[in-house]
């Protein structure tokens, strides 16, 4: 019989306590259990210092005036960064007027405290370009603000970019009045940010405001890191219609964190495509590993959305945040001419007050099946929804519908305030769970 020496026996030791329950350190994990990269973990600002010259635009014959449209003026900077090899753009203290503007290979956006990127709110100062809007791609007007193809291009500082958007709004009002039916892109109108193609984007500190459609759009990107933003829109005088904070679409690896958005439509909406079609074309795709971290939602239609164009959302981590005027905290927007499938999604640890916790229906607005007799069928599986403190006026508001099938749905560690004051309209999901789930009546 062999005899194990006391240093032997001390690293045995040593290992049962490790590998005992109570010393095992948990790993921070996506929905679907796998270990989320250290990537996320890297929240550094940016360091403008280490991207190049610096462009102050008022050193290139840039009138400070916010009367002035100077698209081509201010382009004309962009350009010459990018042929000399890059470069950071300056926006100075002041109020600068443009139209669409087209970033460049290691060219970046830099706005200085008080330095204003103002949208010009003359649909004719935005050119129609082939784009992605609305989970389709086609023609229609680019953002104030566009980078296409880039590999690490920022948009950082203590300024704001301002969509000027007023005028826009009063308009898209004034044809919907005359004809109810009109869709979001009837009434012309440009987003205020568009990034596509790129990856290893960050967006920082910043203020972006008062957009006309969308605030920020991002498609077919990697790696792309929103950090300590600003985004508002109102919901009176005069609402901003379909202001979207924030448009992840057939993106992967996105981080949010620290951000502030308060907007008249989603906060943030994963889009993808939609038609019964969808699935065929190649500019259509899933999102995935997408965190969403640390925020506070002001008034907004939903925190968080899939929909309404969104085919596939997969490892959606959505937490330690705080919602104070939400319509609904999730929503999961149903096409009946879309195969949708959302999976592995978490709201984890969320405070504060909304209409609805949570909200599944049918989506009834502007749909087309394309000359198609039969519905595409859609589903939900593997929601957690957990650690929740919430005033609502409604906590389930679920429909039942034979366009979806909703499956694996946990709801745990629940504490919520309702008029509803009632668990309902959840009989109908397959392996349904509840935990510690407490509903209380006002």
């Amino acid at each position: 019989m062999k005899v194990l020496s006391v240093a032997s026996c001390i690293e045995i030791f040593l290992l049962l306590i490790l590998i005992s329950p109570q010393f095992v350190t948990s790993q921070d994990v996506f929905p679907d259990g796998t270990t989320i990269p250290d990537w996320f973990k890297q929240v550094e600002e940016t360091d403008i210092s280490k991207l190049g010259k610096q462009y102050v635009i008022t050193d290139f014959d840039v009138k400070m005036d916010s009367t002035l449209v100077q698209t081509e003026k201010i382009q004309g900077v962009i350009d010459q960064a990018g042929t000399s090899g890059g470069g950071v753009i300056v926006i100075p203290k002041g109020v600068f007027l443009s139209g669409a503007l087209f970033f460049k290979q290691n060219t970046h956006l830099y706005l200085e405290k008080g330095g204003v990127l103002k949208g010009s709110d003359d649909i004719s100062d935005f050119p129609v370009v082939m784009t992605r809007i609305e989970g389709q791609s086609g023609k229609y007007f680019p953002a104030l603000v566009n980078a296409d193809g880039l590999d690490g291009f920022t948009v950082s500082g203590k300024g704001t970019i301002n969509g000027n958007g007023l005028r826009y709004w009063k308009a898209f009002w004034l044809r919907r009045e005359w004809n109810p039916d009109c869709t979001n892109k009837d009434e012309m109108r440009p987003r205020l940010l568009y990034v596509s193609n790129s990856k290893n984007i960050q967006i920082s500190n910043i203020h972006l405001k008062d957009s006309p459609f969308w605030t920020t759009h991002f498609y077919k990107c990697e790696n792309v890191k929103l950090l300590n933003l600003k985004i508002t829109s109102p919901s009176k005088p005069v609402k901003a219609p379909s202001t979207d904070a924030v448009d992840i679409d057939v993106c992967t690896n996105f981080l949010i964190k620290n951000c502030y958005m308060s907007v008249n439509d989603d906060a943030v909406a994963l889009k993808g495509g939609k038609g019964p079609f969808a699935h065929e074309d190649p500019n259509n795709g899933e999102n995935r590993n997408i965190l969403i971290e640390d925020n506070t939602y002001g008034f907004c239609h939903s925190a968080l959305t899939c929909g309404s164009e969104s085919l596939h959302n997969y490892n959606v981590l959505f937490r330690r945040s705080t919602v104070e005027d939400a319509s609904r905290v999730f929503w999961l927007k149903m096409r009946p001419d879309t195969n949708q499938n959302y999976e592995y999604i978490a709201i984890e640890d969320i405070s504060g007050s909304a209409r609805n916790m949570i909200y599944i229906k049918p989506w009834t607005q502007f749909f087309d099946l394309k000359g198609e007799k039969d519905i595409r069928a859609s589903k939900a599986q593997d929601i957690t929804m957990k650690n929740l403190e919430l005033t609502c006026d409604k906590v389930f508001n679920i429909q039942e519908s034979n366009q979806y099938e909703l499956s694996n749905f946990t709801f745990e560690n629940i504490s919520v305030n309702s008029s509803d004051g009632a668990i309902e309209n959840t009989n109908f999901i397959k392996d349904l769970t509840f935990k510690k789930v407490d509903i209380s009546s006002k």
